[in-house]
């Protein structure tokens, strides 16, 4: 299942936040595998395309990050598989 992964930086964690990427480079936990990522050009926000078996692996990984970032995360579909629903 893919995720799209949504995350703001809380304004005033912004040093931390850009430290704890800089050391950890943001990588996936076990059970998720980044497919893509892209930071907004003010690096407050950014966006991450992930795939994993379940929303708890997806969570686990949010949760890392809680104390730094807020989250938005949502099961993406790509045209294929939303052709399918369409058309059933």
């Amino acid at each position: 299942m893919k995720f799209m992964v949504a995350y703001t930086v809380k304004p005033q964690h912004r040093s931390a936040a850009v430290a704890r990427f800089l050391e950890t480079g943001g990588a996936a936990p076990e059970g998720v595998k980044m497919l893509d990522r892209w930071h907004g050009s003010t690096g407050n926000k950014g966006w991450t395309v992930a795939e994993a078996d379940d929303v708890e692996a997806i969570s686990a990984w949010c949760h890392r990050w809680a104390d730094l970032l807020t989250f938005y995360v949502e099961p993406v579909m790509d045209d294929e598989q939303a052709a399918r629903v369409l058309s059933s």
